[in-house]
């Protein structure tokens, strides 16, 4: 879920990335080995959705910040700190995530949380974190306005909670790459945009439309479908009546392999495009009919081309994970190792132990952290918005997807 403008093609990859160093400590006034030998343990939390139609980017999610922990306490990378993680599933439901929020809040020992995947929910758990100095670092939301303020298409930017970090780009990355691509690349001049009416798909959407419209593109109709529905029927059929030489859905894979394969049974035989919400497998089976030529934007590069990852696809590969990384691993090793890095900062500068205000703490730190990740540089702006803006279009091409292109977005 995100987007882009101007695309200009860099492939800064640094080698070696794992070998990063990160620490961390905890949400009281000690650290380091006790007198007895035991370790201070400091929980990352994690909120995702770990069930439901979604959960295959969920335990990712969840796996990847295991694996960055799990590598913090193998290096000893503080003295005498074990890092945790405290998973919970808010089953893309923003009232759950809110009761998650909640419940991270109350453990002392959570000084930061990783997540969630969806936009919507994120709006319900900023003001809970906030509230409580616990900073948040999302490996997938890319609605602009969680960092930048409802008012930011209007050129306003005001960030709403300073405990908000994320490494995903965001939607207006996003949505005008994805633009660009369609009109210019691939050469599709009518485009029919459909969206879920959920924060993620109806901001992509909105973003993608009104680039692709600058561009001298038509959008030459727009419906709306309602997520968990499965007959997306009457929406194919004004798709097939329009002309339209290409669809864009903004939502997530569960509907839009389904409206794919709706749209196509039509007869209507054009490509359908999405944003990172349906760049997975499931899109693809979620289809009756082939899904040859169908699109999708995600963040960053492939994982499985950068060099900095090769770390962490071996170490993920060995720890037996029972599902895969998926579309969100590298960005969430990523959003927990920053949260390891934190903490870290936040013990060297207090000698060695965790000051009692170390919530607090971390969250400054946070703005500060700066290292080579798995997905490349790891920073963030003074929104608390990732500083990479790559971002890949990948194909379905003999039934998989497959990356056709990658840049880099300047505005």
């Amino acid at each position: 879920m995100r987007h882009r403008s101007l695309l200009v093609l860099t492939t800064v990859i640094t080698t070696g990335a794992l070998t990063l160093t990160a620490c961390g400590s905890r949400d009281e006034a000690k650290g380091g080995d006790k007198a007895d030998g035991s370790k201070t343990v400091v929980v990352i939390g994690v909120d995702a959705p770990l069930t439901g139609s979604l959960s295959a980017l969920g335990q990712g999610i969840k796996n990847s910040v295991d694996l960055a922990a799990k590598t913090a306490n193998k290096n000893n990378e503080v003295p005498g700190i074990e890092f945790k993680v405290e998973a919970l599933d808010d089953q893309a439901v923003p009232a759950s995530g809110q009761a998650n929020a909640t419940k991270l809040v109350g453990d002392k020992d959570v000084l930061g949380v990783v997540g969630p995947l969806n936009s919507g929910v994120s709006q319900s758990m900023q003001g809970v974190f906030g509230a409580a100095n616990l900073a948040q670092v999302s490996p997938a939301n890319t609605n602009p306005s969680l960092s930048q303020g409802d008012n930011w298409g209007k050129g306003e930017f005001k960030r709403p909670f300073k405990t908000y970090f994320r490494t995903a780009a965001t939607d207006v990355v996003q949505g005008k790459f994805a633009a660009q691509y369609l009109f210019k690349d691939a050469g599709k001049k009518k485009v029919f945009v459909v969206d879920d009416k959920q924060t993620y798909g109806a901001g992509l959407a909105a973003i993608f439309s009104d680039e692709f419209k600058k561009l001298g593109g038509e959008v030459v109709g727009t419906d709306h479908v309602t997520v968990k529905e499965t007959d997306f029927s009457s929406t194919a059929d004004k798709v097939k009546s329009s002309g339209a030489d290409s669809v864009y859905f903004g939502g997530q894979y569960p509907e839009g392999g389904l409206l794919a394969d709706q749209v196509k049974k039509t007869g209507a035989n054009i490509p359908l495009m999405g944003g990172d919400g349906i760049q997975d497998p499931a899109f693809i089976t979620a289809s009756g009919e082939a899904n040859e030529g169908d699109l999708s934007t995600s963040i960053g590069y492939p994982v499985e081309k950068l060099d900095t990852a090769k770390t962490f696809i071996a170490d993920y590969k060995a720890a037996g994970y029972k599902d895969p990384y998926a579309a969100y691993g590298g960005y969430s090793y990523d959003a927990g190792w920053s949260v390891i890095q934190a903490v870290k900062a936040v013990v060297a500068a207090n000698g060695g132990k965790l000051p009692t205000d170390a919530r607090a703490k971390v969250v400054e730190a946070l703005a500060k952290v700066s290292f080579d990740g798995v997905t490349g540089k790891v920073a963030f702006d003074q929104y608390g918005d990732t500083t990479n803006k790559q971002l890949t279009v990948y194909k379905v091409e003999g039934g998989k997807w497959v990356d056709v292109k990658s840049d880099t977005f300047n505005q």
